[in-house]
């Protein structure tokens, strides 16, 4: 069952517990239990309850220095509840202090924990409990301050993708190699429009595409019928107002799930439009939901409906201008009207240094597909402009200010002319 993001930045990462292992100065030694290298630790808890099982939250290293066995536990169930116990409340490991109370391990714990699974440390004398939990808190620091910089190299190389010839592109491109899987942007009809990164299993694809439906908006315009059959119309929402009408459940802008190995993970880009951004990884480390989070943020500007009373052949035109299409291809789906469509590049004059253009009559035009990146924001064209990572915007055919830093293409559909 798909479930909703929440945390907004990178939580702490875990430590793992052959980190915590590898601590010369720790000096513990596992003698029990499985020697998985993916067993994390969250935090670390003493506790000398018989049933540790109300006071723990899960992942954590419990440590005890078995003041609570019983002188009779050995030859009992005691060992195999205690540990049935930690193991049913999430625990991930168990560390048992030697001296004062035992010289060794008690070795019915020891055949315990490997019935049930739960990796058991021996903690010689001369470390006390303080010196584990600083030892894990230290590791979860260092693990958070790498975590940090990756998130935030990430969001540097995103912004810069954002601003190159081909933006959509490049920072799906980016993003997959951040994250080490595949990102796919889906259209508001649910087929993919882009991807990049290594492929993923045909199942796993399709367990994606469907859960972009989770949070694609049902506002979202519905895909377009064959010619000659209508789409259906769907019947109209509830009043707000009416009597007995219930409350409107939030929408979810993200979600994630698990195909197999694959993980699977969901944002709705912008509101309302119907894109969503997937990404299907082998592995979800802490900071992968803020990163992809920042493309899904930058994706959003590139490819949303800024103008108002927008529809989805707007976005759909404006997406296929960004992937590379020539004006003359998406004409079609902007109707009868005329557009202009806006290229934004930096260097150019600040804000009141524009002049008046009309289409077609924009001096010193730049290539197609040069590069194209900041547009200050000055005047009437800030609308149409007004995100500096756009790459081109679509604006109404009539005249308009528009910075020393643009120019200017006309579209119009097939049978149609811009004015001379």
């Amino acid at each position: 069952m798909p479930e909703t993001i929440t945390p907004a930045v990178p939580p702490t990462p875990p430590v793992t517990l052959q980190a915590l292992l590898a601590r010369d100065d720790l000096a513990l030694r596992q003698i029990a239990g499985p020697a998985d290298p993916g067993i994390v630790i969250h935090w670390a808890h003493t506790s000398e309850m018989a049933d540790p099982y109300p006071y723990l939250l899960g992942g954590e290293l419990l440590l005890t220095a078995g003041v609570h066995i019983p002188e009779a536990a050995g030859s009992g169930t005691y060992f195999d509840d205690y540990v049935s116990r930690i193991v049913a409340a999430g625990g991930a490991a168990l560390g048992f202090g030697v001296a004062p109370v035992h010289d060794t391990v008690p070795r019915a714990l020891v055949a315990a924990c490997d019935r049930y699974g739960l990796p058991l440390l021996e903690v010689p004398p001369h470390t006390t409990f303080s010196a584990v939990a600083r030892a894990v808190w230290q590791l979860m620091a260092q693990a958070r301050l790498a975590e940090l910089r990756r998130v935030t190299e990430a969001q540097q190389s995103l912004a810069a993708a954002a601003s190159r010839p081909d933006p959509v592109p490049s920072v799906l491109r980016q993003l997959a190699q951040r994250l080490g899987g595949r990102a796919v942007l889906y259209g508001p009809d649910g087929t993919e429009i882009a991807g990049a990164g290594r492929e993923t299993p045909q199942d796993a694809r399709r367990a994606l595409a469907e859960l972009a439906k989770v949070v694609r908006h049902p506002t979202a315009p519905p895909p377009t019928a064959p010619r000659g059959r209508p789409h259906p119309t769907p019947s109209a929402p509830s009043a707000p107002n009416a009597p007995n009408a219930p409350a409107p459940r939030p929408h979810p802008t993200s979600a994630t799930d698990t195909h197999g190995a694959t993980h699977l993970a969901v944002y709705a880009l912008g509101a309302g439009e119907g894109f969503v951004l997937g990404v299907a990884a082998p592995r979800r480390d802490p900071g992968d939901h803020t990163i992809a989070s920042v493309a899904a943020v930058l994706l959003a500007l590139l490819t949303g409906e800024h103008q108002s009373g927008a529809g989805a052949a707007r976005s759909s035109a404006l997406v296929r201008l960004l992937l590379g299409a020539p004006p003359e291809e998406v004409a079609p789906l902007l109707g009868t009207g005329q557009w202009l469509v806006v290229h934004a590049r930096a260097g150019g004059p600040g804000p009141g240094r524009g002049r008046r253009l009309r289409a077609g009559r924009r001096p010193g035009c730049r290539p197609w597909g040069t590069k194209r990146r900041r547009a200050p924001r000055n005047g009437s064209a800030g609308h149409a402009v007004h995100c500096g990572f756009h790459s081109e915007s679509l604006v109404p055919h009539r005249s308009r200010v528009i910075s020393e830093s643009t120019r200017v293409t006309p579209v119009s559909a097939p049978g149609r002319h811009p004015p001379g």
